[in-house]
């Protein structure tokens, strides 16, 4: 018994309790605008260019998942404009502000680089992607030549009651536009389009379709601000798709389809 209680006492203690949670530091004095006059050097300092500082806001990491939650918040950051086309960002300054390493910074950086959201800059970080309106148009454009005959085949196949219990998802887009929170309305516009692909039973076809829509939703180099206006007009079209597609109004399906990808965040 004496030797159990040895082994026992030699165990390490193992807490009950959930992992903390790493919490992105506030800057020391007031935070200047993303792009501004306020910049830090990335990894080097001897005599590069500056390096635009991460963006600023209280934002919580989990250290269980710290890349995939670092991941997101990066791609929300892109789409909400924080992170501006044309500028370099350093993954250990990132790091700081998660309140991480810069590895984890650094992969997420690398993911994003493999969907042509950010380039690698040797020894300094990684320059957001300036999209260019014509890369946006062909976007669109392979995006429509997937799209529009799946739709037009589901609109033929899928009873009403599918499409109306999509409507929430419709719902969630105009919701996210009324308060202009491009973020948000860069998710749910996805989750619409993917829940709707997602009722063909091909799955490969949605990954491909979400992966082009990804790239279609980095901001153009000259409009890293949308306007309301513009997110309100753009969620409005998926509750008229899904009255078309309840109709079975095949006409109106494919005009708004089409209509809906020549738009910036379709």
């Amino acid at each position: 018994m004496e030797q159990g209680r040895a082994r026992d006492a030699a165990r390490p203690h193992v807490s009950a309790h959930p992992p903390e949670q790493a919490r992105i530091p506030g800057p020391a004095r007031s935070p200047e605008p993303l792009g501004g006059a306020g910049q830090v050097r990335g990894e080097h300092t001897h005599g590069e260019p500056s390096v635009t500082p991460p963006f600023a806001g209280p934002k919580v990491v989990q250290r269980h998942s710290v890349r995939g939650q670092i991941l997101d918040a990066l791609r929300a950051a892109l789409v909400g404009g924080e992170l501006l086309p044309g500028e370099v960002y350093s993954a250990p300054v990132l790091g700081m502000r998660f309140g991480v390493s810069a590895t984890p910074v650094r992969e997420a950086m690398q993911q994003l680089a493999v969907e042509g959201a950010v380039e690698v800059v040797p020894n300094r970080g990684f320059r957001v992607a300036e999209r260019s309106a014509r890369e946006l148009s062909e976007l669109a454009e392979v995006r429509a030549l997937i799209e529009v005959p799946v739709m037009l085949r589901l609109a033929r196949s899928v009873p009403a009651r599918r499409w109306t219990e999509l409507r929430p998802l419709a719902e969630a887009t105009v919701s996210a536009a009324a308060v202009g929170d491009r973020a948000r309305y860069a998710e749910s516009d996805r989750a619409f389009h993917g829940a709707v692909l997602g009722l063909s039973g091909n799955q490969q076809l949605v990954g491909v379709a979400d992966d082009l829509h990804r790239r279609a939703q980095w901001p153009l180099v000259s409009a890293s601000v949308t306007r309301r206006a513009d997110l309100l007009a753009d969620a409005a079209e998926h509750t008229a798709l899904l009255d078309a597609l309840i109709a079975q109004d095949l006409t109106v399906v494919q005009s708004l389809v089409r209509e809906h990808f020549t738009g910036a965040h379709g």
